[in-house]
């Protein structure tokens, strides 16, 4: 029996888009290419996740290797929750129903330090009963480690959790660990079907709602 759902963030709370952010940027494809390159490619994004290397210190070790009309850029695209978080249709609506339904609600989330800052401006996240993010444990989904990490935080049994997350490697490292799942694909009305289909009361989405 499921008995809360766990959340990723990025892509399935948020939109996390690189290729969007660049080009919000109006800089030309040469430019946009490098910031891709030097930025979202680089060794310093992951070892982020980790926690081996805090943000600020990222951004300047990434500026460093960037000429100067694009430094600003890349400092802004580390920190590239700040100028505007956009949450996806739909999630929440779920997450407050999954809430009021009496379910535990939770976020797993390869993340970097900063998401303790802009974590409460997220709206949906006054209905989460606790947050594991990758950086404060040292590794990251889909490595079992993490998700061992997180049941034993909260108290919970890897049977009675649904993991949602945009990256099926990562949804399939939590079925490894015993819990059950699904990718998500940007549908919130898709997303309920599954958790309908695993036994989580939540009302149909989309196009169920006029049978």
């Amino acid at each position: 029996m499921i008995r809360s759902v766990v959340f990723d963030m990025g892509q399935v709370l948020v939109r996390y888009d690189p290729g969007y952010f660049i080009r919000r940027l109006g800089l030309s494809e040469e430019d946009g290419r490098l910031l891709m390159r030097e930025v979202y490619l680089s060794l310093e994004w992951p070892r982020m996740d980790w926690g081996a290397v805090a943000d600020e210190q990222a951004s300047r070790t990434i500026c460093a290797r960037l000429p100067e009309r694009l430094r600003g850029a890349a400092a802004g695209l580390v920190t590239w929750w700040e100028p505007a978080l956009e949450p996806i249709e739909g999630m929440y609506e779920l997450t407050a129903e999954l809430k009021g339904a009496g379910y535990g609600v939770y976020l797993l989330s390869n993340a970097t330090f900063r998401q303790h800052d802009y974590w409460p401006r997220i709206p949906c996240h006054r209905f989460f009963d606790g947050t594991l993010v990758s950086c404060d444990v040292g590794c990251v989904k889909p490595e079992r480690a993490i998700y061992e990490a997180f049941l034993r935080k909260f108290g919970l049994k890897a049977e009675e959790c649904f993991f949602v997350d945009d990256t099926p490697a990562n949804v399939e490292g939590a079925c490894r660990c015993g819990m059950s799942g699904a990718v998500f694909h940007g549908d919130a009305a898709e997303l309920r079907k599954k958790l309908r289909a695993a036994g989580v009361a939540v009302a149909p989405g989309g196009e169920e709602e006029l049978l």
